[in-house]
């Protein structure tokens, strides 16, 4: 069983984003990079698959600058087993990573990709369903777990997405609740953030990531067309918000929510 994990290198959620002046983008001086926390998720459950099943390989795949072997580097300390690092400095469209990522399934032949449902600087989730479009491969989003065998699944460790007899069975959180999806592999799954809690690396685990293999691929040895079909024309901060206004009694709160708010 070999499992390919994608990990994306994205702006801390917890920091302060400022918007460039001309909208091409956002300041990155001094600003704190993360794995993807989606993509941190996917991570957790192949590691709890590979403990499940005892001879998994874990292998982690990011598209970008050298920059991002930090991330994968921490994938390492969760306890992957090997990384691979595609180099490409220009900006890729979700199809255009779809496609490096179809390359790589070509080369390593995983029998399940594990994706984050998207990521969080462009929010754009796409690309898991891209790559299922272009391997022909069957595909479940947004796994989840089943609410009332949560805390049941939590005590005996057992993992979200199951793997039985060259099937998977993903529970999936769709807009009336959830769905179970049963499908062959190889498959592509993405996950959404109540499929597990990501473990932290531990400090053998940072020391032993050191020595795992970490493989650089420059995106030109691929021969992928990653020419991008969609343009990012202009970034705008969301405008400041007026500041609340206290009231002194219910009626004098219905009476503005009638004359200025116009909602009653």
């Amino acid at each position: 069983m070999k499992i390919l994990v994608t990990v994306k290198r994205v702006p801390d959620p917890n920091a302060t984003i400022r918007v460039k002046p001309d909208g091409t983008g956002i300041v990155t001086d001094n600003l704190k990079f993360v794995v993807n926390p989606f993509d941190e998720i996917a991570i957790e459950e192949a590691l709890r698959i590979k403990e499940k099943g005892g001879g998994a390989e874990v292998v982690l795949v990011s598209i970008g600058a050298k920059v991002a072997q930090e991330q994968l580097r921490t994938g390492l300390a969760m306890g992957a087993d090997r990384a691979i690092l595609v180099v490409a400095e220009q900006e890729l469209d979700p199809l255009g990573v779809a496609r490096i990522l179809a390359k790589l399934v070509e080369q390593e032949k995983p029998d399940l990709v594990l994706m984050g449902k998207q990521a969080i600087d462009d929010d754009a989730n796409q690309t898991g369903q891209m790559l299922a479009a272009l391997l022909q491969w069957p595909q479940a989003t947004f796994a989840s777990k089943k609410e009332s065998l949560e805390s049941e699944a939590e005590k005996s460790g057992l993992p979200g997405i199951q793997l039985s007899n060259g099937t998977v069975t993903v529970v999936r959180e769709v807009d009336g609740g959830l769905e179970t999806l049963r499908m062959p592999i190889p498959a592509v799954v993405t996950v959404d953030l109540r499929l597990n809690i990501p473990r932290y690396a531990s400090l053998p685990g940072i020391m032993k990531a050191r020595k795992k293999e970490l493989k650089e691929i420059p995106v030109a040895d691929l021969g992928v067309d990653v020419t991008p079909k969609l343009k990012v024309l202009r970034l705008d901060p969301p405008p400041k918000r007026k500041a609340g206004r206290k009231v002194s009694s219910v009626q004098e709160l219905v009476h503005l929510l009638h004359t200025e708010a116009k909602v009653i």
